[in-house]
């Protein structure tokens, strides 16, 4: 018996299960009881908001939604893509709800968030991708909350002209975008994208609005070498940008993408180290990492690790 959802995952019903290595304690999580977790919970049901750290089954979800932090997920929680490391449900997705951007706000309102993460499904079904979506959820944001920074985890918008440019001109203060894996991966663990289409976004975006901050993540353990993580690196300095994630990857179900190996905490505080000497403004790099993981704390830290450089430029 298969612990997978063929509604949730129904491309990946048929495929052979993939056994995955004992997570070493390094990995291991508390499952969440706090007070705070629950209230944001409930925040999150009463306002019919989705977010990624439920939909991607986040790690950290305890600790962040106990700090009353959370990812706000907008455009629905079916994405048109079929990744082979993500837990977030794939079919064909609903309406867009014209809704959606008050309540984002509102909630952001109501709990109170000094830096807001928004991020999104795959919507290869709309002529935009869903951008507009974004630049409405943005100005919903800045009206409502004017002194709450923000921070968009966008799709890559493939095929879509013009979606970028207008998500980036909407001026969010950092635009986040995940290359996921090394470019060798993606045929079996990103089908749907293309690397140096993914780059390209992220150097697209500095381009439109050149003081906005942007940030990238990458995944670790599903097979990559260490020389193809150092490429990734040098690839994003040449893209200029700011701000590298790393973490491990982690298994949702047998069905999914298995894990290679599980990469040891000295192994991420070597490359936390690499990124730093390739001159990111900021490198962060661990087993738990996820690309929103401490957004708030971290935007700050971007902040001032920008004010640095220019003072000593």
């Amino acid at each position: 018996m298969t612990t997978d959802s063929p509604v949730r995952h129904p491309e990946k019903a048929h495929r052979p299960e993939n056994p995955s290595p004992r997570k070493p304690a390094w990995i291991r999580v508390k499952a969440p009881t706090s007070q705070g977790f629950g209230e944001t919970r409930r925040l999150m049901r009463a306002h019919n908001l989705h977010t990624v750290c439920e939909e991607a089954a986040c790690p950290n979800i305890g600790e962040c939604w106990a700090r009353k932090h959370a990812t706000f997920m907008i455009l629905g929680d079916i994405c048109t893509r079929a990744c082979a490391f993500c837990n977030v449900a794939t079919g064909k997705p609903g309406a867009v709800n014209a809704h959606e951007p008050e309540s984002v706000a509102s909630s952001i309102v109501t709990m109170g968030l000094k830096h807001a993460v928004i991020t999104s499904v795959d919507r290869d079904d709309l002529a935009d991708g869903g951008a507009a979506q974004f630049v409405a959820c943005i100005e919903r944001v800045r009206a409502a909350s004017p002194t709450t920074t923000i921070e968009v985890l966008t799709p890559d918008f493939r095929n879509k002209p013009g979606a970028l440019e207008s998500v980036a001109a909407a001026g969010p203060d950092v635009f986040n975008h995940n290359l996921e894996t090394v470019p060798r991966l993606y045929p079996t663990i990103r089908p749907g994208a293309r690397y140096y289409h993914s780059l390209r976004c992220l150097e697209r975006a500095k381009e439109v609005r050149p003081g906005l901050f942007t940030k990238s993540g990458i995944m670790v353990g599903l097979g990559e070498t260490r020389g193809e993580i150092l490429q990734v690196m040098d690839d994003l300095v040449c893209a200029g940008v700011d701000f590298l994630t790393i973490g491990q990857y982690l298994q949702p179900t047998p069905r999914h993408a298995a894990v290679d190996r599980f990469v040891t905490p000295e192994e991420f505080e070597e490359y936390r180290q690499i990124g730093a000497a390739k001159r990111f403004l900021m490198i962060a790099s661990s087993p738990l990492t996820r690309s929103s993981y401490h957004a708030d704390r971290d935007f700050e830290d971007l902040r001032r690790a920008r004010q640095q450089q220019l003072q000593q430029a």
